[in-house]
């Protein structure tokens, strides 16, 4: 048994994968063949947004990876400029017709701001009519479990006011050098599962000499090692690559990382993200 095997339990009883393939930057054309091999190595969580524009290209490798519907975990997310009730329901059926599947297993709200305005206004009762909407498309089995991405306490806090679902997942940018641990237990205390999106740091983390001394010493990779850190916080762990030698290596994390280490990469700060820092969840909003 391998983490590919390896699952969580969602609030609602849905098993959801301990280990997913993220497919942000992935182009559409070249997203249907990272799927297909993702598969083939035994992934079974794929991960995409309709932001990524790679919906119809995860839908085609999911169709043609040669194993039952069943047996595949497929997320993607709302929008993240929707914070409409009749948009929302709209954008709901368009993934799902993009991705051609007759249900979603999660779908999330990307973001509780547009990505304009991101950390910036009041989109509170936005929130609320969006969610109104997975919860009602979750309700008709259209999907399987909903949740929210990028939700600071307080987000949450807003949705859990009208909400008759509290979300399943909150996925978060969570890696070494970025752990939000405040709001990582607030969501355990919720039952709400956490997603870890970039557990690699969008590759900021590989030039860390403090981590590649770590890594050293267990006898793995900077990635292989960060990828362990996001799992042993107990979070899905969401690293994107198209290339299927990265995908068999960040399956290979059957190692344990120490309490005394763990602290240490837990208390790891101020990453620098390069060139990604013009994005909006890099910027340190």
């Amino acid at each position: 048994m391998t983490i590919l095997d390896e699952t969580y339990t969602l609030a609602n009883g849905v098993e959801i994968p301990k280990l997913g393939l993220g497919t942000w930057f992935i182009d559409d054309d070249q997203v249907a063949e990272a799927v297909r091999a993702a598969v083939q190595i035994g992934y079974r969580n794929i991960d995409t947004a309709q932001a990524y524009g790679n919906e119809r290209g995860v839908g085609e490798g999911v169709r043609t990876a040669g194993v039952p519907r069943g047996e595949l975990f497929v997320s993607t997310k709302l929008a993240a400029e929707i914070k409409d009730h009749g948009q929302a329901v709209d954008a709901i059926d368009e993934s799902l017709e993009k991705l051609g599947i007759e249900y979603i297993d999660l779908m999330l709200i990307h973001s509780p701001q547009p990505w304009d305005d991101f950390r910036g206004g009041d989109y509170a009762e936005g929130n609320r009519e969006a969610w109104r909407a997975l919860e009602e498309a979750h309700q008709v089995g259209k999907i399987r479990s909903i949740g929210v991405s990028n939700f600071q306490q307080r987000d949450l806090e807003n949705i859990l006011r009208g909400a008759a679902v509290v979300p399943h997942v909150n996925q978060l940018l969570v890696h070494a050098g970025n752990t939000p641990s405040q709001l990582l237990d607030h969501c355990e205390g919720k039952r709400i599962l956490v997603e870890a999106y970039s557990p690699i740091a969008h590759g900021a983390i590989l030039q860390n000499a403090e981590v590649q001394a770590m890594a050293e010493k267990y006898g793995v990779s900077v990635p292989q090692l960060c990828i362990r850190y996001t799992l042993q916080l107990g979070t899905v762990s969401l690293p994107k690559t198209a290339n299927p030698a990265h995908m068999r290596a960040n399956a290979e994390v059957d190692f344990e990382i120490s309490n005394d280490d763990m602290d240490t990469l837990r208390g790891l700060r101020d990453v620098d993200y390069g060139e990604h820092r013009a994005f909006p969840v890099y910027s340190g909003k």
